[in-house]
């Protein structure tokens, strides 16, 4: 029987001294705790606190069209992947303008997807009138 008492103090022992260890944290230790993780910024509103991370965005001007196919077309376009016209493939680019509509229908295309290519190309920050730009650039169409 002594054997049992000992064994059932151990963990009764523990449980106190972690008892004793919670109720010590301070009423501003609990507070900074509960303090929520993050925040939700509407944009065009004041949001304190949050001035770096609204600048290193890259909300600023458009983005021009070498730069939207290099960070999102010239993966697929650069090297014809999964059928894609490549960049600065008159004849391919030409043939599907054709099929399509012009640019504007290739604009259409590209804004909603095709094929194996997601919508608006992975750009999806991009506005129409930059993913014509870049479609106007590898193609050599107007």
């Amino acid at each position: 029987m002594n054997l049992i008492m000992k064994m059932l103090a151990v963990p009764a022992t523990v449980l106190a001294l972690w008892a004793v260890g919670a109720q010590a944290a301070t009423n501003d230790e609990i507070a900074k705790r509960l303090e929520p993780v993050g925040q939700v910024c509407v944009q065009g509103k004041e949001c304190k606190g949050m001035e770096v991370a609204a600048s290193a965005g890259g909300g600023g001007g458009a983005k021009t069209p070498d730069e939207v196919i290099a960070k999102h077309c010239n993966a697929c376009h650069g090297t014809g992947l999964l059928g894609a016209p490549k960049i600065g493939d008159a004849a391919a680019w030409g043939e599907r303008a054709k099929k399509e509509g012009g640019v504007d229908g290739l604009l259409a295309k590209a804004i909603s997807g095709l094929n194996s290519m997601p919508p608006k190309g992975t750009c999806a920050d991009c506005a129409d009138a930059e993913l014509k730009g870049a479609i106007q650039k590898m193609s050599g169409l107007k």
